[in-house]
């Protein structure tokens, strides 16, 4: 990586991150300095070396955002059981490194719904990017873009499908947390295709008890809350004059968590669109997913946000593989910190994987430049876990690699 990148990235404030290329090669990059031992520089204000892992890239964001918006992306349900144990399964589980497989430069692209992507990691949906930083879910889009991924847009992101879609060229899905309104939903889902958005997203895993956010008493900012339920996602009768309790008992009862497989029914009824659904952790589940022909699903328990106690995503992802057996297409979210973990949901099962918080830490950290270069990380340890594995692509990727006991 260039440490001139990471010494702007420091220095700068979110939203003033200059375009900077980050897909360097690694015979690209600046050559080494003659004094091996040369430490990178240090941030004069912070004290803090230039991030090259995504646990710096939070360090960063920690540093940059007010407590309660850093801990709304960072913290999981009630006692964080299952946000830690999203990543400590990660870490039980153990790679096998064969060798002489004389492997240089793998290949991390694959596809997903049919459409060909640079490395199997995408954008999972986030809400309230704007909190993070001044372009939000535009600037967003456009690293995904830039990186050769998709970017799937929170419905709640704090920006609509039309501004999102006219920022980037890229391929964009749209997450769809359900309004009770169904005329509204209907209204909105026209304009999800309208915007070239290439699927939809449903989440199903309902309901959130942050201890932190209530400590903190956080709430969203009465005018991002406003913009999203009337601009966002079509309540016009919302008035700027409406008051903040209003606002927010409106908003309470603006959503349908009640949601059963038949609306998956109704909205297959109304939308040629690729479905996937999102917060599978049971095999049963997803053969009821299967069975009502979505596209893809989604192996989550929404970063350990929901409820408390449920299992890692990556602990129930090969028994559900095995049970989908090829008929859909299945990705995973939760617990990605690095580039390894990409690889092995790969070798369990998933075609790619998503990530929230880690993105979301590098748009507070520095904007559109800050998202690429945690997609930058991620991608540079992949290619390092390809090496050392002997996989050429991502399709010789198996469960043989790993050593689960």
């Amino acid at each position: 990586m260039d440490r001139r990148f990471f010494a702007k990235l420091l220095a700068l404030g979110a939203g003033s991150m200059p375009f900077l290329s980050l897909a360097a090669r690694p015979d690209e990059r600046e050559t080494p300095p003659e004094n091996a031992a040369e430490q990178p520089p240090r941030d004069a204000a912070t004290n803090m070396q230039p991030p090259v892992t995504i646990a710096d890239m939070a360090e960063i964001a920690r540093r940059k955002l007010p407590k309660g918006a850093f801990d709304y992306i960072t913290s999981g349900s009630e006692d964080e059981v299952t946000l830690r144990e999203n990543i400590a399964a990660f870490r039980r589980l153990k790679i096998y490194t064969p060798i002489l497989k004389g492997v240089q430069r793998p290949d991390l692209s694959t596809s997903v719904l049919g459409e060909r992507i640079a490395l199997p990691v995408l954008l999972a949906p986030a809400s309230a990017l704007s909190l993070f930083h001044r372009d939000g879910a535009q600037a967003a889009a456009r690293a995904a873009s830039k990186s050769g991924t998709i970017f799937a847009m929170s419905g709640t992101c704090g920006s609509s499908v039309e501004e999102v879609s006219s920022a980037t060229q890229g391929s964009l899905w749209f997450q769809l947390y359900v309004p009770k309104d169904r005329g509204i939903t209907r209204r909105l889902i026209e304009r999800i295709e309208r915007s070239g958005a290439k699927a939809i997203v449903v989440t199903v895993d309902l309901g959130e008890r942050k201890d932190q956010d209530r400590r903190n008493r956080f709430r969203l900012p009465k005018a991002m809350l406003l913009k999203i339920l009337r601009d966002d996602i079509g309540h016009k009768q919302l008035r700027n004059t409406i008051g903040d309790e209003e606002l927010r008992a409106y908003n309470l009862n603006a959503w349908d968590i009640s949601l059963s497989w038949d609306f998956i029914h109704w909205l297959r009824s109304v939308t040629k669109l690729p479905l996937l659904v999102k917060g599978i952790v049971t095999r049963e589940n997803a053969v009821e997913a299967v069975n009502l022909g979505v596209e893809g699903i989604v192996v989550s328990n929404h970063g350990g946000r929901r409820l408390d106690g449920m299992p890692a995503s990556i602990d129930v992802l090969e028994d559900i593989a095995t049970a989908v057996n090829g008929r859909t297409e299945i990705l995973l979210d939760s617990g990605v910190r690095r580039g390894t973990d990409v690889l092995k949901a790969i070798a369990l099962g998933a075609k790619a994987v998503l990530i929230g918080r880690p993105y979301a830490w590098g748009l507070a950290a520095g904007g559109q430049a800050g998202v690429e270069l945690v997609l930058e990380m991620l991608r540079a340890e992949l290619e390092n876990a390809m090496i050392a594995t002997g996989c050429a692509n991502v399709d010789e990727i198996t469960a043989s690699l790993l050593n689960r006991r």
